[in-house]
């Protein structure tokens, strides 16, 4: 092989590594490495899209109440297991119609397509409500879940499907633990 045509390929070989390797890092970024859901920039773009085009779509968001308690009292790992338990559960109340993030810290989003093939909001509180195991004991963990239906916003927009969940949400944390508000 001549010594040229090798010269003029290692560039194009390190430069087709390089791509791989930042592919895989953009991958990694759109994805929280603990609980293996989308990060809010991953989800934003992807519930933005089906927004537009899912007339009936609903908008969850979720914090975990006293989340700082779990950390504080049963140290990093159990706020961990919390955490994962949190995304798998949300996960499956999504199921194959929406997708779910974890947007930082403790608080989690949800986009549903069609609401009608999930058991609703108050079966999310419920589910999330569950005490988690870990380490021999069994954490007591509730969620303050906050929902807006893309119908009944003025201009269906992410953002402001987000500030609506989001005023619903906090509205439940004034009302106590365990509540739900759309």
């Amino acid at each position: 092989m001549d010594a040229t045509l090798i010269a003029a390929g290692l560039p194009a070989m390190g430069w087709a590594l390089h791509g791989s390797v930042l592919a895989r890092r953009l991958a990694t970024a759109r994805r929280d490495p603990l609980t293996g859901l989308h990060t809010r920039a991953g989800w934003t773009t992807r519930a933005a899209h089906l927004l537009d085009h899912h007339p009936a779509a609903l908008v969850v968001l979720v914090d975990l109440d006293d989340f700082k308690a779990v950390n504080d009292t049963h140290g990093h790992a159990a706020g961990d297991a919390v955490l994962t338990a949190t995304a798998r559960r949300l996960s499956h109340w999504c199921g194959h119609h929406g997708i779910a993030a974890r947007l930082g810290g403790d608080e989690f989003a949800a986009l549903v397509t069609d609401p009608a093939h999930t058991l609703g909001p108050a079966a999310l509180r419920t589910l999330l409500a569950r005490p988690v195991p870990h380490d021999g004991h069994l954490l007591t963990v509730s969620a303050s879940v906050g929902c807006c239906h893309r119908a009944d916003l003025p201009v269906p927009t992410l953002t402001d499907a987000l500030s609506a969940a989001d005023a619903a949400m906090y509205a439940a944390k004034g009302h106590g633990r365990r509540n739900t508000h759309h």
